[in-house]
């Protein structure tokens, strides 16, 4: 079974390494202070968020980011899968489908009522991976941003 640690503090330097690499994969830019300040709360406590290192605690092999919502639609709580990332050279082994299979159990046993998580429009091979693990569209929705 896959270790999943809940990241503190002083993971803070290798979770940092682990999104840099990750953010660099999908032509992300983001600054070094960005990211960090991203990160920092959700490894101090904060309840909008907690970040879970996947593999040994000392040298992770991926991440899972969910931050936490609220949604009157579903009955209280939801989490969105914020990012998750499985290192290039151990893809494949099954690891995400193990990760997105254990910790929606432990997360509805805290109370979460949904798990979001969201693909590229066009990017058929996440959908159908999230397909096979149970996500599915909500009645057709576009999920849209406006940064502020």
């Amino acid at each position: 079974m896959t270790q999943l640690t809940l990241a503190r503090p002083d993971d803070l330097d290798r979770l940092c390494r682990l999104v840099t690499d990750a953010h660099a994969e999908r032509g992300i830019e983001q600054t070094d202070e960005a990211r960090r300040a991203g990160l920092a709360p959700l490894l101090d406590g904060s309840p909008h968020g907690a970040v879970y290192l996947i593999g040994p605690g000392r040298a992770p092999i991926g991440y899972i980011i969910v931050t936490f919502g609220w949604s009157v639609a579903l009955g209280g709580m939801t989490g969105t899968v914020d990012e998750i990332t499985i290192r290039t050279g151990v893809r494949g082994r099954g690891i995400g489908t193990e990760v997105l299979t254990n910790l929606p159990k432990a997360l509805a046993g805290a109370g979460l009522m949904a798990l979001h998580v969201e693909t590229a429009a066009g990017d058929t091979r996440a959908q159908r991976f999230f397909s096979r693990l149970r996500f599915q569209p909500h009645d057709g929705a576009i999920r849209m941003t406006r940064p502020l």
